[in-house]
């Protein structure tokens, strides 16, 4: 493959974003939720692993187009495998009529990010070394803690920060990524 060809996959990579990278809003699906006596927590749940995958897919295809021409270009680039892999959104979405479950939707959909996300600035920093690329703080342990000290009612807290950064993460990286499409092309 050209480098032309790889750039213009680049290209058509990071113009997926739309479909794949959705911003979602945590008030809307918490009031339809409330509204439907918890029915809308299903295809809540199940957009939120989807969305997930999406992304997780679309930026393994990213880096994999950009380190492709850097190493035409010269430059060698160590990355550590992702060790994430796709979650059933099906099947986890199901799983939350057990109840328990939503609290391991929402603990892996946090996690998820987290490791997502450091190897991802790890990345960037190394393609993008003039960049300030900043990581979020996904605290864990807060959200367990406030989870578990309110006997379950703070999900919705850790639901919506959830959301929220998800929704972060995506920003941050659009930014990134066009500066990535400028630089490399």
């Amino acid at each position: 493959m050209e480098n032309g060809e790889i750039i213009g996959r680049i290209k058509e990579n990071v113009l997926r974003r739309v479909n794949t990278d959705k911003i979602m809003w945590f008030s809307m699906w918490f009031l339809v939720s409330i509204t439907t006596f918890g029915l809308a927590l299903f295809p809540m749940i199940y957009q939120l692993i989807e969305r997930r995958n999406r992304h997780f897919h679309r930026q393994k295809e990213l880096e994999t187009f950009a380190i492709s021409v850097l190493k035409r270009k010269g430059i060698n680039i160590e990355v550590e495998p992702e060790k994430l892999r796709e979650r059933n959104s099906f099947l986890w979405t199901l799983s939350i009529v057990l109840i328990v479950p939503i609290f391991a939707v929402a603990f892996f959909l946090s996690k998820d990010l987290l490791l997502h996300e450091r190897r991802q600035v790890s990345l960037f920093k190394k393609i993008l070394p003039d960049e300030d690329v900043a990581e979020q703080k996904i605290d864990l342990k807060f959200y367990v803690a406030i989870t578990l000290a309110t006997l379950g009612v703070g999900i919705i807290y850790w639901l919506y920060r959830v959301f929220n950064d998800y929704n972060n993460h995506f920003k941050e990286q659009w930014k990134i990524e066009d500066r990535m499409v400028e630089l490399l092309g």
